[in-house]
């Protein structure tokens, strides 16, 4: 069973709430609220309690269609503050709309983060700017099982005054007809759709660490630009496979862990760990000073003996053959047949340069590394290590 959490955006039609809660109670099962929350100002929280709360609309509601107490009090309402720590009446500045959006996002980024929780969110009431906002939260965070909808009402009695749901029992209202006229019309005549719309869901594709709006859309780009260029790499030294993406890379022992090296250099020793994306740095890229010492060759050692299976005596006998570490030209050629080896299976010119090891001159002397996203590297050395 889910918590059924409702969400609205409202602004002076509060006539959304019990339209999209009557429509979901119509449902084949019926879905009702276990929680609602209605992000609005200060103005749309006023009149939403006056007419549905102390007007007693929502509980004509729930006698009428046999509805449970519907949850929705003054703790439901959620307004945007603003920089002076007072609420918001209106949305109409780009300061406002921003703190509208992050108000937004993290209220939807909390509420999915709730376990056996289900959003049905609508996007109809409010300015059309908070209908944008809540679906790209969505969007952001809404698991597979989320919902986003929008009400559409019978358009002459669409933002009536007098209008909420579809009562039981058929009452005459007074409507604006489309030529300007007013008329009385019976309620038979009305008719609430609930429309769920479709949305790509990048929730449990990209993982997003921003606090603002703004800072998780860069973000998301960002990790959908990299996923699209960049495939994963995968390396297991265990099972001896290399994968960029579905391609399945074969070198020999050495010089997997030799390139094995030149990622765990990227993952463990990067200068900037707060920066979540590598972009053009290479700071991280090793001299051949670096890779020909014992200390290097020591803790490469310890992949060689997964690569083996465990074999310390693999790693001891590698150790033994390069008691100072391994040449320079050793190196240089084990570089020149990962590369090589790279460019003949991977056969894709757009995705070489991530993946092979290249050089960079800097003051008169070259350094070695893989430009990859650290981002899109697994590395797994032993059954205790999983990445």
């Amino acid at each position: 069973m889910y918590k059924e959490i409702f969400i609205f955006i409202v602004g002076s039609t509060p006539q959304v709430i019990t339209e999209t809660i009557c429509a979901l109670a119509l449902k084949k099962p019926p879905v009702y609220p276990s929680e609602i929350y209605v992000i609005t100002t200060s103005r749309g929280r006023e009149l939403a309690e006056k007419t549905l709360i102390e007007g007693g609309i929502l509980k004509r509601l729930s006698e009428d269609y046999g509805i449970p107490a519907i949850p929705l009090s003054g703790d439901s309402f959620v307004i945007p503050k603003d920089n002076n720590g007072g609420f918001l009446d209106d949305i109409r500045s780009d300061p406002e709309n921003e703190i509208v959006g992050d108000l937004i996002t993290n209220l939807i980024r909390e509420k999915t983060a709730i376990p056996n929780s289900r959003l049905h969110c609508s996007l109809a009431g409010g300015r059309k700017t908070m209908s944008f906002y809540i679906g790209a939260a969505m969007q952001l965070f809404a698991r597979p099982w989320d919902k986003l909808y929008h009400v559409l009402v019978t358009p002459e009695f669409e933002s009536n005054p007098d209008f909420f749901y579809k009562p039981v029992k058929d009452i005459l209202i007074e409507c604006r007809m489309p030529d300007g006229s007013i008329k009385k019309l019976s309620t038979k005549h009305a008719e609430i759709q609930l429309a769920e719309l479709p949305f790509i869901r990048l929730g449990s594709k990209v993982s997003l660490h921003g606090k603002s709006f703004s800072d998780l859309v860069e973000e998301g780009q960002r990790e959908i630009d990299t996923a699209t260029i960049q495939p994963e790499l995968r390396v297991d030294l265990i099972e001896r496979t290399i994968y960029i993406g579905d391609t399945l890379i074969e070198l020999v022992p050495v010089q997997m862990m030799l390139y094995t090296a030149f990622l765990r250099q990227k993952l463990e020793n990067c200068r900037y760990p707060e920066r979540q994306y590598c972009d053009d740095c290479r700071d991280c890229f090793m001299q051949h000073s670096d890779l020909t010492t014992k200390p290097f060759l020591e803790k490469a050692a310890r992949d060689y003996s997964s690569i083996y299976s465990g074999q310390r005596l693999k790693a001891d006998e590698l150790l033994y053959k390069n008691p100072d570490g391994m040449k320079v030209e050793t190196v240089r050629q084990n570089i020149s047949k990962i590369n090589k080896a790279i460019k003949e299976q991977l056969n894709d010119e757009v995705l070489l340069p991530y993946f092979i090891i290249c050089t960079q001159k800097r003051y008169a002397s070259s350094r070695y590394g893989v430009i990859a996203e650290k981002g899109r590297i697994r590395v797994r050395g032993s059954k205790s290590e999983k990445q």
